[in-house]
């Protein structure tokens, strides 16, 4: 064999030694960074399990509560949703017929309503309320236009709940709706809560027998525990959508808390992986397939 030969055949040994070396050093990588990622998904997995495990020790204490767990921590705190404010986002988007409550009272910590020691809701002088709902682009003219019922339930003399009744109205964005349905119309187009835009609003007063009055006598309006809540009921949208309310217009009072609102952080891997979940919890309320139906106290005579 000549040196020629020799030399060509050292090329290849060490040309193809090269490849083998960079597919073994490509398997290795590959190979370590899906270690890496695994390891991180299980970190993400443990985090986010401790995130949960902190929301359920709340629910279960009432309280704000911190820990281990396995090799993971949580730090959970619960605030009252909504609480002192004159506009409020409901946390939960409405399909059609789904509804929403925001109250106008206190809630004491058994669950009971309540005024006393409890800032609650009034409109001493009959102030302007806003309703907001629709996500921001909803199209007015649709067939699946969200329309809105809103349902008041106040007590006739404030404290007595053996005299609740029900002020209504309905509004639909939608003027030519097929067939009609008697809802008032036309309503506000753009509302903006906070960081949240609506499509659609109505401007409306508890007292008063107009067409944006809701026919509530003034000794319920006027005064604490006299209105009870409202609540929203959406028509007609195949999607969810936002409601809001804005009680700025006038009114010297604000709103009372809504619910709890629990924050709960999951950590794992001495802090680089790191979840956080929120979970509204909103009071005990009638379930809106009641709003259409028919109550009595006592018995039902024809």
């Amino acid at each position: 064999m000549s040196y020629t030969s020799r030399g060509q055949a050292l090329l290849l040994v060490v040309v193809s030694m090269a490849v083998v070396l960079t597919v073994v050093l490509s398997i290795l990588s590959h190979s370590v960074t899906d270690i890496k990622l695994s390891s991180k998904d299980e970190e993400s997995q443990r985090a986010f399990s401790a995130a949960e495990a902190g929301i359920e020790q709340v629910l279960i204490t009432g309280s704000d509560a911190s820990g281990p767990i396995g090799d993971a921590n949580f730090t959970a705190s619960v605030t009252g949703y909504g609480s002192g404010t004159k506009t409020l986002v409901y946390p939960s988007a409405l399909y059609a017929g789904e509804t929403a409550t925001i109250w106008f009272v206190s809630h004491a910590a058994d669950g009971s309503l309540t005024c006393t020691g409890w800032p609650c809701f009034k409109s001493p002088n009959n102030d302007s309320i806003k309703v907001c709902w629709g996500n921001e682009g909803t199209n007015a003219n649709s067939a699946v236009t969200p329309a809105l019922e809103i349902s008041v339930v106040y007590a006739k003399n404030p404290g007595n709940y053996n005299q609740i009744q029900i002020g209504r109205a309905a509004y639909d964005p939608y003027t030519g709706r097929p067939g009609g349905n008697n809802f008032a119309s036309p309503v506000g187009s753009g509302c903006q809560i906070g960081t949240t835009n609506f499509a659609f609003y109505k401007t409306f007063q508890f007292g008063g027998n107009g067409a944006d009055q809701l026919s509530i006598p003034n000794s319920s309006y006027r005064f604490e525990n006299g209105l009870q809540f409202i609540r929203y009921r959406l028509f007609y949208n195949n999607v969810a959508h936002l409601v809001g309310i804005d009680v700025t217009g006038g009114a010297n009072t604000v709103l009372p808390s809504q619910g709890s609102l629990i924050t709960s952080s999951g950590t794992a891997a001495a802090g680089e992986s790191n979840r956080k979940i929120e979970v509204y919890q909103s009071f005990g309320e009638v379930p809106g397939v009641f709003s259409s139906t028919v109550f009595s106290s006592g018995g039902i005579v024809k």
